[in-house]
């Protein structure tokens, strides 16, 4: 069954912030889809089975933004 999660993703400014984002997070195992908003900085990442947040926060952290709300 395929789930989609959302996260908002801060610190982005342009169309290059939103690639960095989709190319980090594309590569989690078990990611097989990525959309970055950048005017409301929402990520949606399709997955065969969920992908844990972490996993997530951890690939836009290393794009070089933050995730809202995450710890």
């Amino acid at each position: 069954m395929a789930t989609t999660a959302t996260y908002t993703v801060k610190g982005m400014t342009c169309g290059h912030c939103v690639s960095s984002v989709k190319e980090e997070v594309g590569e989690v195992p078990g990611v097989t889809g990525v959309e970055v908003d950048l005017q409301s900085g929402l990520l949606t990442v399709a997955s065969e089975q969920p992908v844990e947040q972490a996993a997530i926060v951890a690939a836009v952290e290393e794009a070089g933004y933050s995730v809202a709300g995450a710890s």
